[in-house]
């Protein structure tokens, strides 16, 4: 009977479920990273938010104030793995003219449908159960080093602005890293490539850490490098934080601004996201053992 026991226990604890659905909300918000992972099938997810910024260059003659609001629409309609995306930002710009009136635009600045699908997720040993030996029960799990991995692709159009953005269709493709390297203390790592196949193509990463202080607060700190042909780099460091007020709604600031540069950037944001849970979990024949992390807050906390 002890064997059997045994067997049993061995099955379970390898049966693994890649399944994306957390119990607590998965954001994007407040960095500009993308996790790999997806919000999971029957979640339809809202994250929005206010922001203004501005720019000041002795090398402009003409430089803006920009304010506006952002909408980033999350589903995964067919599979967990997969998810699909809508990210539409409104902003109104004041353009600063020394040498004349000072003039006004606003539309769309961004209006992208975009697309990301997980490639590969690391999958932790839980040694909550290794009662053999203590050395392997608190010895650090190296898998955490090795980052799951996704990867995005999107298309861009100024289809409702014609003022404020370039002309014609962009595309953007990227890939996502993440680590867990503990349970508090997640790297999200994004190598992005922007206007693909035009003469203005950029290419750049962010990089994103977060860290739970609790399990209502969150903060990160954020660097972003963006590189264009002809043009000098762009550094930019971020920081901010996130109140979790129930597992479907969170809230969150941050600010930004620039570094190694010869002009003044300044961007403040707040905003929220909420979701409308409509998951059903599969039925599966075998108990889950490990708990998979994955979002701002579900990365840390959420289970599936």
């Amino acid at each position: 009977m002890k064997r059997v026991l045994l067997a049993i226990i061995v099955l379970v604890g390898f049966q693994e479920l890649t399944a994306q659905y957390t119990d607590i909300i998965n954001s994007k918000r407040p960095g500009f990273s993308e996790s790999p992972y997806s919000v999971g099938r029957g979640v339809y997810q809202f994250e929005t938010g206010l922001f203004y910024k501005n720019t000041k260059s002795e090398l402009l003659s003409a430089y803006p104030n920009s304010f506006g609001g952002e909408l980033f629409f999350r589903i995964s309609p067919l599979l967990e793995n997969l998810e699909i995306n809508l990210n539409a930002v409104y902003q109104a710009d004041e353009v600063q003219n020394p040498f004349g009136d000072n003039y006004f635009n606003s539309g769309f600045s961004n209006l992208r449908l975009g697309a990301k699908y997980l490639i590969f997720q690391q999958e932790f040993t839980d040694k909550s159960k290794e009662i053999r030996s203590w050395k392997k029960r608190t010895s650090y799990d190296l898998k955490r080093l090795i980052p799951s991995v996704g990867v995005y692709a999107g298309v861009s159009t100024n289809l409702l602005t014609k003022d404020i953005t370039e002309d014609g269709i962009r595309f953007k493709g990227a890939v996502l890293l993440q680590n867990d390297f503990t349970d508090r203390l997640v790297v999200l790592t994004n190598l992005v490539v922007s206007d693909i196949a035009s003469e203005s193509m950029q290419y750049a990463y962010i990089v994103t850490m977060t860290y739970a202080l609790s399990y209502k607060w969150s903060f990160f700190v954020e660097n972003t490098g963006k590189f264009e042909t002809g043009y000098s780099p762009e550094y930019q460091l971020g920081a901010g934080f996130a109140y979790l007020i129930s597992p479907d709604l969170q809230i969150d600031a941050s600010y930004r601004t620039n570094i190694f540069d010869n002009y003044s950037y300044n961007y403040f944001s707040a905003g929220a996201s909420f979701r409308i849970d409509r998951h059903q979990d599969d039925l599966i024949e075998t108990h889950v053992q490990t708990k998979t992390k994955k979002g701002f807050f579900s990365k840390i906390f959420g289970k599936k």
